[in-house]
């Protein structure tokens, strides 16, 4: 528990200095300076090379530390059923690779199965109640419905929302299309 306490004193601090940098980059008007150019998404080319196309990690290599380095996801998603969702996530690529990776090989596992992405995508793109989704034969059995429900609820990548209805949370839409596109490369 003091760990996590130490943690969450770590990540306290690591924001105040990131706010102090904001209202540091403020002009005395209250305005935000303009950031460069090459730094502002959708300005200048969009050709190769362009500094552009980096605008996010300019951004987080100025923020982070440069001994721990960093690493940034964000998104946001508006999905078939009309809901939006925004969310942006980054963590110290140092305390990243020092965890015990081990802790999420099950979130991971929960995705490794053809079935169980199958059935996060139904959900998320708004068929979200098992009568619904018993229909849908690449799905398998009953039996074999249920069973990849479970382990995805078990594993955090989906939420019961009563009546035989199913979520994915808001905080694992971004991260679970993060994955999905970092699997593309």
């Amino acid at each position: 528990m003091e760990n996590r306490e130490e943690r969450v004193e770590e990540r306290l601090a690591e924001l105040e200095e990131r706010v102090g940098r904001l209202e540091r980059d403020r002009n005395d008007a209250g305005e935000r300076r303009p950031e460069p150019a090459a730094e502002r998404p959708g300005e200048g080319t969009d050709g190769p090379g362009d500094a552009d196309v980096f605008w996010a990690l300019n951004r987080i290599k100025r923020m982070a530390d440069p001994e721990r380095g960093a690493v940034l996801f964000t998104g946001q998603v508006p999905l078939p059923t009309g809901e939006r969702y925004e969310w942006q996530e980054a963590a110290e690529a140092a305390e990243l690779i020092e965890a015990d990776w081990s802790e999420v090989a099950g979130a991971i596992e929960a995705l490794g199965h053809p079935v169980r992405l199958t059935l996060l995508q139904r959900v998320l793109t708004g068929t979200a109640d098992t009568a619904a989704l018993k229909q849908d034969p690449s799905l398998g059995t009953t039996g074999q419905l249920y069973h990849h429900l479970r382990r995805l609820t078990a594993d955090g990548w989906l939420r019961s929302a009563g009546r035989g209805r199913y979520r994915v949370p808001p905080e694992r839409i971004v991260p679970l299309l993060v994955v999905l596109m970092a699997a593309r490369r």
